[in-house]
């Protein structure tokens, strides 16, 4: 414990300033020497140091989108070395390296206020020890050992014995239940802040280490805070609990407002976007504007959620702009109506005798209509009975009579052969065909 003390005493005193400075302002509201005085001193070092890890939480931010960006490349690498995992490692590796990417950076916010949370614990065990530490003088120590937090003193602990506990002036069953049900909401709010993220801010469809490592946070995290806090202060329980909302909160706020190209998060705020453009008939705000502009940067290389956004404009009358804004176009609801109506038209199908006779020209539905009107289709329904009615008499001349006859005589040409063409080749009636008139040279 001296040891770890030592390594992080660089920090103890400006941590133990700070929540002084804090006390001061508690204790003239709610008095020197209670528990919100002292509680709500290490909340507002919480916020005040998660305000200072904004930036690093921006960098983070970022970080994860390069590693959205680079996921179809990822894919690549995965299918080309699938049955070589070393290989695949090392080609990934190679990849963070030239795009800089470190898959490790959203443990950077955890690792940045590390030395804060053990400069706290280390402050608090002094407390409870009755020692001086920092800027906390013997009349500071003495309101602190009194503070309790729902019956429970700052620097008691779940494992602490009752005679401990009874030194600090509590009963060994209220600081358990405190510290249990403190133990629980941290480790809780740790889970469902690893799982909002896994369920809506992270492109499904390409798995990547940066998926792995954030399955693994999920599950591990709260097991971890899980068994240590039982060896956690009360007031470290305190600190841990309200960085863990902070993250939610904040984790919540980047899902809504940011979220991840290709996740369900940003699928939902996408039909935000076009319910509010819809409705208002533009843009608002220069955040949505940016937007708007990444996409239609993007050209081809959107994905689904971004093509059905832009679809979603055009039906409703609106068309994107290269700076993010949207104007009226009717020509947008023309190619969006056009464009479904093409992808539902389907070539007519043709029959067995139409492939084998039409030399491989196909006919299209549109010029099988225009070739064969209604009225054509009557007149040869009507040969067509005349024809049958009277083959049986023709099958009884005599042959000679049927060789006898000369083709420019009056007979050959009461019945000519009906021949019709169009532009795509011979048109052959599917079933049985009609016999051919005796006066015919073929």
């Amino acid at each position: 414990m001296d040891t770890i003390a030592s390594l992080f005493s660089f920090i103890t005193t400006p941590v133990s300033w700070v929540i002084v400075q804090f006390h001061k302002m508690y204790g003239a509201i709610f008095g020197p020497d209670t528990g919100w005085a002292w509680g709500l001193s290490i909340v507002s070092l919480v916020v005040l140091i998660r305000i200072c890890l904004i930036p690093l939480f921006v960098k983070q931010i970022k970080s994860t989108r390069n590693m959205q960006a680079l996921q179809p490349k990822m894919k690549a690498i995965q299918e080309r070395y699938k049955s070589d995992k070393q290989r695949q490692s090392e080609e990934m590796m190679k990849l963070y390296k030239e795009t800089g990417t470190n898959p490790l950076s959203s443990c950077l916010p955890i690792l940045a206020q590390s030395p804060f949370f053990f400069a706290l614990y280390h402050v608090l065990s002094a407390i409870a020890s009755g020692k001086t530490i920092g800027v906390i003088d013997q009349p500071l120590l003495e309101s602190a050992r009194q503070a309790h937090i729902f019956g429970a003193p700052l620097a008691a602990k779940f494992t602490d014995s009752a005679e401990k506990v009874a030194a600090l002036d509590a009963s060994l069953t209220d600081v358990r239940i405190v510290t249990a049900v403190m133990i629980i909401l941290m480790s809780a709010s740790q889970f469902f802040t690893q799982r909002q993220l896994m369920m809506k801010n992270v492109d499904l469809s390409v798995k990547t280490p940066y998926m792995q490592q954030q399955k693994m946070l999920m599950y591990i995290f709260p097991v971890i805070f899980a068994v240590m806090g039982i060896n956690f202060p009360v007031g470290v329980l305190v600190y841990w609990l309200t960085t863990n909302v902070w993250t939610m909160g904040q984790q919540m706020y980047v899902i809504n407002q940011n979220p991840t190209p290709g996740s369900k998060a940003q699928d939902a705020y996408l039909q935000r976007l076009l319910k509010g453009v819809t409705h208002h008939g533009e843009v608002r705000g220069r955040r949505r504007k940016n937007i708007v502009k990444a996409i239609v940067a993007k050209g081809s290389d959107r994905n689904e959620n971004e093509r059905r956004f832009f679809t979603g404009l055009a039906k409703a009358g609106f068309a994107a702009q290269a700076d993010g804004t949207v104007i009226k176009s009717d020509t947008a609801v023309a190619e969006a109506e056009g464009g479904a109506g093409t992808r539902r038209q389907q070539p007519k199908r043709q029959t067995k005798a139409q492939r084998q006779s039409g030399g491989g020209q196909q006919t299209t539905a549109k010029e099988a209509e225009d070739s064969a009107p209604d009225a054509e289709d009557a007149a040869d329904a009507t040969a067509d009975v005349a024809d049958e009615k009277a083959a049986p008499s023709l099958e009884k001349k005599p042959q000679s009579e049927a060789k006898g006859t000369k083709a420019g005589s009056p007979d050959a040409g009461d019945k000519p052969t009906r021949q019709r063409a169009n532009s795509g080749g011979s048109r052959q009636r599917k079933g049985q065909q009609r016999p051919k008139h005796p006066s015919s040279k073929k």
